[in-house]
């Protein structure tokens, strides 16, 4: 009897573990199971120790993380540094094979949610890695400062540190970088963070090497209403679930799970903000096709009391899709990636609106069976074929 209620309760706890509905249209579907499986193990460890009260959740998962950073080596193809750009750490991949010409320089910003990743984590060293040999470009990978320890604004003031350090002309120079053809990218909340240090880098008078162009992949551009088709139809999308980017956000500007919890009922907006919705409104902003029949409804506003202690939710810097169009107008050739399956999908719908109607030149690449982390999922057929659509597009652009 003992043994039967020991296997019966282990086959429980397998099938909560394994079963993970996926759409129907998801390619190598077990693959991607086993990937979901693993991370929910870590994540619900972290999620005990938290209860527990021994570690914060986030602190938790980047330990976890940190088990799968690698050294800065260098291959056949590429040399590898780790170096410090205005004391923020940067790792540098380089070209070995030599240049008649100056090469492209891409400067790239990791995901993560603003509290997790690193440039040394291995799926981000072998995606810089692959850049810099199939570009023949110099690509700085950038760390930025990560909650629980930093808040906004620390990881995007990071960011833009490093990025105008790189854009000197002495240290472009330095590593072979053509001026005119550098560019920044960025995915999930490295998406967010390259949009918004190129919207900054525009207004910047000190800053006279420009920007060539910006690539986008799944950004997360707004806090402001987290009640988008995307994140309605999202509880059963894979790894990235709307309660979860609600911590992700919530995370960027404190540890106060009060914001988290405003966040989830749409109600964080103040009264005297409510005009800022014009810029993020899915109504006119979304495709016919992604409305799907959802209704939209103004958010209730919120106590002034939240926005007042972490105004950074209300901030362009934090979310790019408040920018005017006068400060759009001035962007770079843009490349966005969206992926279907994705709770920040409608954020990359609506920017890609947004820059279109303020004149920009914009490539959309929306990926119909793509979910959000497919981008750097090396090994899975789908990352495969996201990653030659990006580098095709930086090959000709950049």
């Amino acid at each position: 009897m003992g043994r039967t209620t020991l296997l019966l309760i282990t086959v429980v706890l397998v099938a909560y573990y394994v079963y993970t509905p996926l759409p129907g249209d998801i390619e190598e579907p077990w693959k991607l199971i086993l990937e979901i499986t693993t991370g929910n193990i870590f994540r619900n460890l972290a999620s005990i120790a938290e209860l527990l009260g021994i570690n914060h959740y986030m602190s938790t998962v980047q330990l976890f993380l940190r088990l799968q950073e690698v050294p800065a080596t260098s291959d056949e193809n590429v040399t590898v540094i780790d170096t410090a750009f205005s004391s923020v750490p940067v790792r540098i991949f380089m070209p070995k094979r030599k240049s008649e010409t100056l090469r492209r320089g891409l400067f790239y910003i990791h995901g993560g949610g603003w509290c997790l990743g690193s440039a040394a984590l291995s799926l981000y060293d072998l995606l810089a890695r692959n850049t810099a040999d199939r570009l023949d470009a110099i690509v700085v990978s950038t760390d930025y400062g990560l909650a629980p320890k930093f808040h906004f604004p620390r990881q995007f003031e990071d960011v833009y540190s490093a990025l105008r350090w790189f854009l000197q002309e002495d240290v472009l120079e330095r590593y072979g970088v053509d001026p005119r053809r550098v560019g920044v990218a960025g995915d999930s909340a490295g998406g967010n963070l390259a949009a918004a240090v190129t919207q900054q880098l525009i207004q910047d008078p000190d800053v006279k090497t420009k920007l060539k162009v910006q690539a986008l992949v799944y950004p997360a551009l707004q806090a402001l209403d987290i009640n988008l088709p995307s994140y309605q139809e999202g509880s059963y999308f894979p790894i990235l679930s709307p309660s979860l980017m609600a911590r992700f956000w919530s995370e960027y500007f404190t540890t106060d799970r009060t914001l988290e919890k405003a966040m989830l009922l749409n109600q964080h907006v103040p009264l005297e903000s409510i005009h800022l919705f014009q810029f993020v409104n899915w109504s006119s902003l979304l495709p016919e096709r992604y409305k799907k029949g959802h209704v939209y409804k103004s958010p209730t506003p919120g106590s002034s009391e939240l926005s007042k202690k972490y105004p950074g939710f209300l901030d362009v810097k934090a979310c790019p899709l408040l920018a005017n169009d006068n400060t759009l107008s001035h962007l770079p050739l843009t490349y966005i990636i969206t992926c279907q399956y994705d709770v920040l999908r409608d954020d990359g719908l609506m920017y890609v609106m947004r820059l279109q109607n303020a004149g920009v030149h914009v490539t959309h690449h929306h990926i119909e069976d793509g979910f959000h982390g497919a981008f750097t999922l090396h090994g899975f057929k789908i990352a495969h074929r996201i990653q030659n659509q990006y580098l095709s597009w930086l090959m000709k652009n950049l």
